[in-house]
């Protein structure tokens, strides 16, 4: 354990914020790519929650294959999952419950303030550190939301795109729209991901010392 808390102090926070962004965006664009690609046929075969069970099936897989490095010590990808799973499963249960009261506006907000709080309260739990939960939530809902949004913004966009891609179908534009909402939540929540493992990996290492 000292190895491993000596590895989590040494780690530049920066890395892991970046490798988060860089990895989660990856992961987000195969989880929105279940939408863009299989939407159609998730809605006309199993509903609405058919294609969220696939899409965080394909989140939670991939996530562990490119978000790994950022736990010290042997057997990170099953380090990885053992916090993140749970966190990660508890953020979206949180953020849809808010999502299914309030909808648009509200909800969404809301749904990202609570689903931060859930993520930061699991992972730090896990992690071995809750002392930095106030500010890794907020870390979290600030990145989380960024991301979020500003894809929302974007794939809204694609129902009135610019002239400069008058030369792709709707069809084409459509894809584009949900494909940019993937990798602008993935960079946004994976960047506070990466804090938040960084950060507690961290206060874990100066209480053990």
């Amino acid at each position: 354990m000292r190895g491993v808390d000596q590895n989590a102090e040494q780690r530049p926070i920066w890395r892991s914020v970046a490798l988060g962004g860089a990895g989660f965006a990856a992961v987000s664009l195969g989880g929105f790519g279940v939408w863009a690609f299989g939407g159609k046929w998730f809605y006309q075969h199993t509903g609405e929650g058919g294609l969220y069970l696939a899409s965080t099936v394909v989140f939670l897989a991939l996530s562990g294959l490119l978000l790994h490095p950022l736990v010290d010590g042997p057997r990170r990808v099953r380090k990885f999952y053992r916090v993140f799973i749970p966190a990660f499963l508890g953020y979206a249960f949180a953020w849809s419950i808010c999502w299914f009261i309030g909808r648009f506006g509200k909800g969404e907000w809301f749904g990202s303030l609570a689903g931060a709080a859930v993520f930061a309260w699991i992972a730090g739990r896990m992690l071995g550190s809750t002392r930095a939960i106030g500010k890794v939530t907020l870390a979290l809902f600030l990145t989380h939301s960024a991301g979020y949004f500003l894809g929302g913004k974007l794939y809204a966009a694609g129902a009135h795109p610019p002239a400069f891609v008058s030369f792709l179908s709707k069809e084409q534009i459509g894809l584009a729209a949900r494909l940019l909402w993937g990798l602008c939540y993935g960079l946004g929540f994976g960047a506070g991901i990466g804090y938040a493992f960084a950060v507690f990996q961290r206060d874990r290492s100066n209480t053990v010392a």
